[in-house]
């Protein structure tokens, strides 16, 4: 009867230890993959405007985000990007999320950067997120492969912020609101 009690618990702990490896992996799987997507978007900024890596390298931190939507009159986009800290060399996982409502058709691969012009600015960022609600929005894009790089097109206070369109059609306009917050499964 002894015996059967500790196969039982060995068995119980050799289970419940392979979980927390498993998890471990799958989490750092996870970040790799959020890791290289930011790294590849942060590349795709700089082959479309040079001066861009200048104004990163400078700063004290930057995020950048890679999302993906679809939009029939109400629209949607998430996707998920990493924070850098350029003093620590640290990096913070981060989510994204767009809504937006109007006269709106069509699909979308964009990329964010938001380059940091101060620490403060960075982890007010990271620690509290960040909400660019009813921002109104109007254009068409072209579905070609060739990147669009808008500086200014989101309103962000603490820094500069650029925008570039992949690839997609998007055409209408809308009214649209956008959330950062630091995820909390990939941290």
């Amino acid at each position: 009867m002894e015996r059967r009690k500790i196969l039982i618990v060995s068995a119980v702990l050799a289970t419940t230890s392979m979980a927390g490896v498993a998890y471990a992996q799958d989490k750092a799987k996870k970040q790799a993959e959020v890791k290289a997507k930011a790294m590849q978007a942060l590349q795709d900024f700089y082959k479309a405007d040079p001066q861009i890596k200048d104004a990163v390298s400078k700063a004290p931190g930057y995020a950048v985000f890679t999302t993906y939507g679809l939009s029939f009159g109400i629209g949607g986009a998430g996707g998920k990007g990493v924070a850098h800290d350029s003093k620590t060399k640290k990096d913070i996982y981060m989510s994204i999320a767009q809504a937006s409502a109007g006269l709106q058709i069509g699909a979308s691969d964009t990329r964010y950067l938001f380059v940091f012009d101060d620490a403060k600015s960075m982890h007010e960022f990271v620690d509290k997120g960040w909400d660019a609600s009813a921002g109104a929005g109007a254009g068409a894009g072209t579905g070609k492969d060739e990147p669009n790089v808008k500086a200014g097109a989101v309103a962000f206070t603490g820094g500069h912020a650029y925008v570039l369109t992949k690839a997609g059609l998007q055409a209408g306009a809308a009214v649209a609101g956008s959330k950062v917050w630091k995820d909390k499964e990939l941290n």
